[in-house]
């Protein structure tokens, strides 16, 4: 049974994480509307409410629902879980992404009110941080104890940096373009 609940964890954390990836990159392109001509901005906005708050509805929020559930499900089945250091780690990583997950909704509720707090730049690196969420979960889990912490935890900042970084470097890449 318990194989069984891990293959429904994994399906539904990809799919919560194609939601909050494809979510964050759709509130980059209703942010960029505004630099559109009002006509154009006005539709643009109008169907990136729309298709923001399906894939929110309907893919990102019940496969969170379900990613949990049955991650609750595994614990429940396998109590002796709770006693291994690398998944209190990892429900540490969780409860981030968790936060991560309802700041988005707070996000797409502003923008649908107008309200556009980040620039597309601040939204590119607040995507990347789903990102690291994902590569210090999967890591977390896939290494459990084998790997010092010490190192665990310098390797998810330097590939932290790096993600950064990059997303500074295609900002300047699409500036040095678009002219």
């Amino acid at each position: 049974m318990y194989l069984y609940v891990l293959a429904i964890h994994i399906i539904f954390v990809v799919s919560w994480m194609a939601g909050l990836f494809y979510s964050v990159r759709l509130f980059i392109y209703h942010t960029e509307a505004n630099e559109r001509p009002e006509q154009e901005r006005i539709i643009l906005q109008r169907e990136y409410e729309k298709i923001e708050q399906k894939l929110w509805n309907i893919i990102a929020t019940p496969a969170m629902i379900l990613a949990v559930a049955a991650g609750v499900t595994m614990i429940c089945i396998n109590p002796g879980l709770l006693s291994m250091p690398w998944l209190h780690v990892k429900l540490t990583f969780v409860v981030g992404l968790l936060i991560y997950h309802f700041i988005c909704q707070r996000i797409m509720k502003q923008m649908k009110q107008g309200i556009f707090k980040l620039s597309s730049f601040k939204l590119r690196l607040w995507n990347e941080i789903a990102t690291i969420f994902l590569v210090a979960i999967v890591f977390t889990v896939v290494l459990k104890s084998a790997v010092d912490w010490i190192y665990g935890l310098t390797g998810l900042i330097i590939f932290s940096v790096v993600i950064m970084l990059a997303v500074k470097w295609y900002k300047g890449y699409r500036k040095r373009h678009e002219q």
